[in-house]
């Protein structure tokens, strides 16, 4: 069996052992797997949780090969996705149903010792959710990261007919973008850098996309949505969008941290005291988020049909990270 193991600014593809299912969990064969921002930055050694090396591979869709004793929740053969955090059930957060902030959590694809981008993994059952038969490979890819802003759009308590702003334009923005659309948003403005992604954030529906370094990017953003912004997700969370998302949002207004910051941020304090500003963390997703997801892709409310830029075979994993690295490409996957 071939898995990818990530290192310090490379990349390997190397044999190992199939691995055997336990008592309540499936053997799943892997399908696609998608490259995550998270993956490039802890190649980069940017990441502030990912310890390398690392077996790689989170947002991941497979068939489930074998069963172990004690499965119920999935049969041989079946098309499954999965939550890729692994938390522990038994703590405080986990008994109050939030699993996907556990004070003992471990996450598949990044803190543990399989990953998605691998012929063969297992899993516990509790975390995989079948695949519905209208979702090919491509799409369903899809599920788990789209999992991320619909949980965030709902921590910012919905965005109908309220002016967003969105800071970044990568997989996660762009995503945010559609599921702030489909949950009625009244006027949505993006911020990149490039060029390239500006004109991306407007063929995906975007009212106006904005220079993020433009000196007066700021002015500009309230300018297009014709007011200051009720909620801001911040798909990049660094300090230049942090004191972005604080300027653009209007008093008693939401900030909502969606990208993984790579390095620690300082704040306005006395800003968000006499703004009664809210800065919200959203951290990955949970199962109902899932189920939304999937609502979404199947009804048409989210197209991702143009959103897979490159594929590459499980032993081209280098030449995937590098695609997904390189600024060029919007999703890049992994075909085992």
């Amino acid at each position: 069996m071939q898995r990818v193991i990530v290192s310090k600014d490379e990349v390997s593809v190397v044999a190992a052992e199939v691995p055997q299912p336990g008592p309540g969990e499936v053997l799943v064969r892997t399908a696609v797997a998608g490259v995550c921002g998270s993956d490039t930055h802890a190649l980069a050694g940017l990441h502030p949780f990912i310890e390398l090396p690392y077996a790689p591979g989170h947002e991941v869709c497979g068939t489930v090969e074998a069963a172990g004793p004690g499965v119920t929740a999935v049969a041989v053969g079946q098309r499954v996705t999965l939550e890729p955090f692994l938390p522990c059930w038994e703590c405080k957060q986990c008994r109050a149903g939030r699993q996907n902030i556990c004070e003992r959590l471990r996450f598949f694809g990044c803190a543990h010792d399989q990953g998605g981008m691998a012929e063969l993994f297992t899993i516990d059952q509790r975390r995989l959710h079948v695949i519905p038969d209208a979702l090919d490979w491509r799409t369903a890819a899809f599920i788990e990261p789209l999992g991320t802003p619909v949980h965030a759009v709902g921590l910012a308590d919905g965005v109908r007919e309220r002016t967003v702003a969105i800071l970044g334009a990568g997989t996660i923005g762009i995503l945010t973008l559609q599921v702030a659309r489909a949950a009625g948003a009244k006027r949505i403005v993006m911020t990149a850098r490039s060029a390239a992604s500006r004109e991306r954030a407007l063929t995906f529906g975007a009212d106006a996309a904005i220079d993020a370094t433009a000196p007066d990017a700021v002015d500009q953003v309230r300018d297009a949505l014709g007011e200051s912004a009720d909620v801001v997700f911040d798909c990049v969370a660094e300090q230049s969008t942090t004191d972005q998302a604080l300027a653009l949002v209007m008093k008693g207004g939401t900030v909502v941290v969606v990208g993984v910051p790579p390095a620690d941020v300082t704040i306005p304090l006395p800003l968000i005291q006499d703004a009664q500003l809210r800065i919200q963390g959203s951290a990955t997703y949970l199962p109902a988020d899932f189920a939304e997801a999937m609502r979404l892709l199947e009804s048409g409310a989210v197209d991702v049909s143009a959103m897979v830029t490159a594929v590459h075979p499980l032993a081209d994993a280098a030449a995937a990270f590098a695609d997904a690295a390189s600024g060029r490409h919007l999703k890049v996957l992994l075909s085992a």
